[in-house]
């Protein structure tokens, strides 16, 4: 697949006031048309004069209600809900209304996509879509002008935000696609019309929204939504959930996968060396290579495989790749391996946690050498029901991992964790439980010393990075 229309490099979209009222299908009430604007914001804060100005409803506030204040910032126009503008009208300013700011913010994004010509990649999956993206952008990056959504900028309002920096017309842009509802991608793929679509696996993630696992992966299908003869899907060959629903798909499919030599981009010869990286013999249509990378863990080399597949298609040569993956590094609380002066290493998988990918993290302790191998395990959320037996599960895990010492963090479920991880063979004097990850924090000085490798994993909201930052401090 070759890079369309994207207009060179400076060649920037304008932002002039009556093309982004006809984009956004509001009306302009005052201003000048032809007024120009800098950027587009939603918050008064880092908003720069000559900006617009959305006023975006939230769950706890109006952004309408801030208009006036992102004028007093120096915004040259503000976009609010109709029969709203009555006193901004006043101030010398361009003022757009429209029936619904959020569905503007996303008609403004879909317009700047069509209008910027750039090839679109866009990741979903219940895990791996933010390393997914940053390798694939790094490897595309070889040939292309590439732009990727910045962190987790990847819902209804985060992903309008990061495609509106197509307006400097790279060759393609690197998404991702987050939900937790049924609906939220189909809205996503309307917005971000992606050219190529990556689904990496279907997991428990948001568990608690949904009535199984298989609704989960219905709700994750809605990337196939929109796609012609020429959409290309690069889709995980090892989960079930995917293959099962692959017929659906209406354009090309290419397919990735560590198990069985049947996926079109595939890996074999697999050595996995812990925290020192992974090593395997991957395979494509052009030809076979090693590939050595210091990131971690079976799932990474998943996430490698189909970045892999998605620069194949844009003609990145394999020995390019090679290159680059030997060069990898996580993304910040995504697996980051951090040797402290004091002799301990930790791994910081912190950012974020489900059943699956904490097991993953637990097969990477498993297969890494220490003193001893330390689990700080935060409770998941958004699991529902099975909430406690799927924390339990982990807890079974965390026995087959042969870790010396367990510190869960968090309520009930948390609790099951370690309750589970006891009935499974592991020693009761091994195991701790705190209800909070400021507990956990004051308690690790007393629980690590020289030669520990520790794990710390858990939901954000959880926030076991508290428990990072506090061995830093101690240990660094």
């Amino acid at each position: 697949m070759t890079p369309g229309a994207a207009g060179p490099a400076g060649s920037a979209i304008q932002l002039t006031a009556a093309w982004v009222a006809a984009q956004m299908d509001g009306t302009m009430v005052a201003g000048d048309a032809t007024r120009g604007f800098g950027d587009v914001s939603i918050d008064t804060r880092t908003l720069k004069p000559g900006d617009i100005y959305v006023g975006i409803r939230g769950e706890r506030f109006d952004g309408a209600e801030f208009a006036g204040a992102a004028i007093e910032a120096g915004a040259a126009g503000v976009v609010v809900p109709r029969r709203s503008a009555k006193v901004l009208a006043e101030r010398n300013v361009v003022v757009i209304e429209v029936d619904d700011t959020t569905v503007a913010l996303q008609a403004l994004a879909h317009g700047i996509r069509r209008e910027a010509g750039t090839k679109v990649v866009a990741i979903t999956g219940s895990a791996g879509k933010t390393t997914t993206k940053e390798v694939t952008s790094d490897f595309l990056e070889a040939r292309y002008r590439v732009v990727r959504n910045r962190g987790n900028f990847n819902n209804h309002i985060g992903l309008p935000l990061s495609l509106i920096e197509l307006r400097q017309r790279p060759e393609i842009a690197v998404v991702e696609l987050g939900m937790n509802h049924a609906g939220e991608i189909s809205t996503l793929v309307r917005v971000a019309e992606p050219d190529v679509r990556v689904w990496t696996n279907v997991g428990e993630a948001h568990l608690g929204f949904f009535a199984s696992i298989d609704a989960i992966a219905d709700a994750k299908a809605e990337i196939f939504e929109g796609a012609g003869a020429s959409t290309l899907l690069v889709a995980n060959a090892d989960d079930p959930r995917i293959t099962a629903r692959l017929g659906a798909f209406r354009g090309r499919v290419v397919t990735f996968g560590i198990e069985g030599d049947f996926a079109d981009v595939r890996a074999s010869a697999v050595e996995d060396r812990g925290i020192e990286g992974i090593s395997a013999r991957v395979t494509t249509r052009h030809g076979a290579v090693d590939i050595t990378t210091p990131l971690i863990g079976r799932a990474n080399l998943a996430n490698i495989l189909a970045a892999t597949a998605v620069a194949e298609e844009f003609g990145v040569a394999l020995a390019t790749v090679v290159t680059r993956a030997a060069h990898l590094r996580p993304a910040a609380r995504r697996g980051e391996v951090l040797r402290m002066p004091s002799g301990v290493t930790v791994i910081d998988d912190s950012y974020n946690a489900n059943p699956d990918a904490t097991k993953k993290a637990l097969g990477v302790l498993a297969e890494s050498q220490a003193s001893r191998r330390i689990a700080v395990i935060g409770e998941m959320l958004e699991l529902g029901e099975r909430s406690s037996e799927l924390h339990q599960g982990v807890g079974r895990a965390v026995v087959d991992a042969r870790v010396d010492v367990l510190v869960s963090v968090g309520g009930a479920p948390a609790k099951a964790l370690a309750d589970a991880a006891v009935a499974a063979g592991m020693p009761a004097a091994g195991v701790h439980h705190f209800a909070t990850s400021d507990e956990a924090a004051n308690a690790m000085p007393a629980l690590v010393r020289a030669g520990d490798l520790v794990l710390v994993k858990g939901s954000r909201g959880v926030k076991t990075d508290r428990v990072v930052d506090r061995l830093r401090a101690e240990q660094g």
